[in-house]
């Protein structure tokens, strides 16, 4: 974004517009991916309103490898009141035979909502916070815009949600919100970016914990070769670089006999704040890594790799 931004003054509005949205003695909840925008929105909130605030991490069987030790210890650190909710089998009970994007979009969000509201009655909650920004609205269109897709924290809401929805973010750009979470001293400032929809929106075609567990562990590999290569000074930080899991088999080389695995394409881009974004131009070499240890690692399952080399537009970032 062009311009100067005052992230002090911002947090101190923010601070304040969720003090006068959720006036004591209301509770509030607010799902906590562990990602900058939710981080950031719990974090201000907790200060706001402290242990009226409930975060809850869910997990839904559909999360990086990790992820789940990983945003405790940095809700942990941030002395926020927080919750794990278990709901791996409703996701994957509620995603069977759902194949199109938009489908998995609704279907998680409907989802995710339902976890929230049995949670929130629990704590007796009336508010839903979450890390909405500018991004997430436009593309799921705002009456004026055509939707490009659905967000699971827009596009998904369900017109029947018991909760009021605040959301102190939603003016903001992914280069703001970063420079909010330095600010903040948010541990999860330089993390890059994950979808709400998690890794069902990185398996193409029907989700399941057979594919997920293809697709983590393929985006596993991509993380630690790409930061790897970062750490020797061979590559530059892509923006955001992950996996996709393609949902038809090719015919590949096993020994001496064929076989048919999936294809994973991997996806690397350079960008300032998600609205537009260009492929980056990884070294060969980290590629051929990346493509060995994933064959490597699932030999039996995957049997081709290919890189993406399409910016937005015309294409979006995430594959669905």
């Amino acid at each position: 974004m062009t311009g100067f931004f005052d992230e002090q003054g911002f947090i101190d509005e923010a601070i304040a517009m969720i003090q006068e949205s959720i006036p004591a003695p209301g509770k509030a909840i607010i799902a906590c991916s562990g990602g900058v925008d939710s981080m950031v929105t719990a974090t201000l909130a907790s200060k706001a309103i402290g242990n009226r605030l409930l975060a809850i991490y869910v997990d839904s069987g559909l999360m990086r490898k990790g992820e789940t030790d990983e945003v405790e210890a940095m809700m942990k650190n941030m002395g926020i009141n927080y919750k794990v909710a278990h709901a791996a089998d409703e996701y994957f009970d509620a995603l069977k035979g759902v194949e199109d994007p938009e489908g998995k979009r609704k279907v998680i969000g409907e989802k995710f909502i339902r976890v929230f509201e049995r949670h929130a009655r629990e704590f007796g909650a009336t508010y839903l916070l979450q890390g909405t920004i500018a991004p997430d609205w436009i593309e799921s269109g705002d009456g004026v815009r055509d939707t490009i897709k659905s967000h699971h924290n827009v596009g998904g809401l369900p017109k029947d949600m018991n909760m009021t929805l605040v959301e102190p973010l939603r003016d903001l750009y992914k280069d703001e919100v970063r420079q909010v979470a330095r600010k903040l001293g948010v541990e999860a400032s330089e993390r890059q970016p994950f979808p709400g929809p998690a890794l069902a929106i990185r398996c193409l075609g029907e989700v399941t914990p057979e594919k997920v567990e293809i697709v983590r562990e393929a985006c596993f590999i991509v993380e630690d070769e790409i930061m790897k290569a970062v750490g020797n000074g061979e590559a530059v930080r892509p923006w955001q670089y992950f996996a996709v899991l393609l949902p038809s088999k090719s015919v590949g080389v096993q020994g001496d006999r064929r076989a048919y695995g999936y294809t994973v394409a991997i996806r690397a881009v350079d960008s300032i704040d998600g609205m537009t974004a260009t492929f980056s131009k990884l070294p060969l070499e980290v590629l051929n890594r990346i493509s060995v240890r994933i064959t490597d690692t699932m030999k039996s399952q995957v049997n081709r790799v290919v890189y993406d080399i399409t910016s937005k537009p015309p294409a979006t970032i995430e594959w669905e």
